[in-house]
């Protein structure tokens, strides 16, 4: 299977911005460029299905380029200025507008709202939806097995195993997946971040993981465990919500991440 993801990244300026009739200047940067204060956004198109036997291209960009523009934006810009949808509402508009790609098909469409919140739709959840949020904690730890020998857990560990410990500033994204409850949203995010930082952030942030967080105690602080025991803390806070904790991802560094999930 062959999967191509095109993101186009543009600026709402209004309900007809004269941009969109022209040339990008800056796909970049995001196209339309952004006119003085607005929101700026980004949609992922995920595509899959056989190559072109001529080009040998799954699709040309481009074309994703101006569909997205043709058909995603100006929705997108109605939503927003009507202020009247909400987002779980405009996803299931674009996955419409958006559906047909013969002979491809859609496997996924991401909306970021901002670098750190995004929707999405994938073609075997729907009408489902996904929608991610991301924090972050700052903590030190020591990776160390106390079953193992001094060398052997140098040998294993190296640096990591330094008696002081070391710190990481963790970033933490947390997923939901649900379908939009009577009010069209999945769950209103102040309170899926209130959810979260009590649970967790708190819980971590600016602590000794080994000595200060009771799950690390008998657990050795691996991103992969920091990861799996963020899920279980979280997974019954969500239990009785339209969205059911779906994963959970954390970074311990940009080249270092671990995802977790229980599906």
């Amino acid at each position: 299977m062959i999967r191509l993801t095109r993101e186009v990244r543009f600026a709402i300026n209004g309900p007809a911005d004269p941009q969109l009739g022209g040339r990008a200047t800056n796909g970049y940067a995001g196209f339309p460029a952004l006119v003085g204060f607005g929101p700026w956004m980004s949609l992922q198109v995920t595509l899959s299905g056989p190559l072109d036997p001529v080009s040998n291209y799954l699709i040309n960009i481009k074309q994703i380029d101006t569909t997205v523009r043709e058909l995603a934006i100006p929705r997108i810009a109605e939503a927003v200025l009507d202020g009247r949808t909400t987002p779980p509402q405009l996803m299931a508009r674009l996955d419409a507008a958006l559906a047909a790609w013969p002979p491809l098909m859609l496997e996924e469409l991401k909306l970021n709202l901002s670098p750190f919140t995004s929707l999405s739709i994938r073609a075997p959840e729907r009408p489902m939806m996904r929608l991610s949020q991301t924090f972050e904690f700052s903590a030190t730890h020591r990776l160390h097995n106390p079953k193992a020998t001094d060398a052997e857990n140098r040998h294993i560990f190296g640096k990591c195993n330094n008696p002081h410990g070391h710190g990481h500033n963790y970033e933490v994204q947390v997923t939901l997946l649900g379908e939009p409850d009577a009010t069209g949203l999945l769950i209103e995010i102040p309170e899926f971040e209130r959810i979260v930082a009590a649970t967790v952030i708190d819980r971590f942030d600016h602590k000794n993981l080994n000595v200060e967080v009771p799950e690390f105690r008998e657990l050795i602080p691996t991103v992969e465990n920091i990861a799996m025991t963020t899920y279980r803390l979280l997974k019954p806070k969500f239990a009785k919500k339209s969205a059911k904790l779906a994963s959970v991802t954390v970074w311990e560094t940009p080249k270092t991440w671990c995802e977790y999930s229980e599906e």
